[in-house]
C-alpha cells in the first residue's frame, strides 16, 4: 500500500513556430528561461511521436534546430504543467515576444 497519494497534472500543446530563423540561439535561451520558471517537468518534439527532448536544457532545445513552420509539440507534467505549456506555446506562437512578426497567438494548438 503506497503511504502517499499519487497525483499528476498533464498537460499538452502543439504550436507552429513563426519567427524567420526557428528556434535559434535567443529564441532557446528565451523559451528554457520561461520553462525553468516552472516545477512541472516539460518536454518538447519537431514531431509528435518523439524523441522528445528536456525543454529545460538549453542545449538540447537549441539541438533541436526547429526551423520556421515546425510543429513544436510541447507537453508537461506536475502542479503547474497547465500553466507551463499554455504559456510556452503563446510565448512561441507570439515570436518570442521578438516583435518583427507577432501573430497575436493564432498558431496555439491544445491537444
Amino acid at each position: 500500500m503506497n503511504a502517499f497519494p499519487v497525483t499528476s497534472k498533464a498537460a499538452s500543446g502543439v504550436v507552429r513556430i513563426v519567427h524567420v530563423a526557428g528556434l535559434h540561439a535567443r529564441s532557446s535561451v528565451t523559451f528554457t528561461r520561461l520553462a525553468k520558471s516552472f516545477g512541472a517537468t516539460i518536454h518538447i518534439a519537431d514531431n509528435a511521436q518523439g524523441p522528445w527532448i528536456d525543454a529545460k536544457s538549453i542545449v538540447k532545445v537549441m539541438g533541436l534546430k526547429a526551423p520556421l513552420g515546425t510543429m513544436l509539440s510541447i507537453r508537461a507534467e506536475g502542479e503547474d504543467a497547465e500553466l507551463a505549456v499554455k504559456q510556452l506555446c503563446r510565448l512561441v506562437a507570439d515570436d518570442f515576444d521578438d516583435n518583427q512578426n507577432a501573430t497575436g497567438g493564432k498558431n496555439v494548438w491544445n491537444a
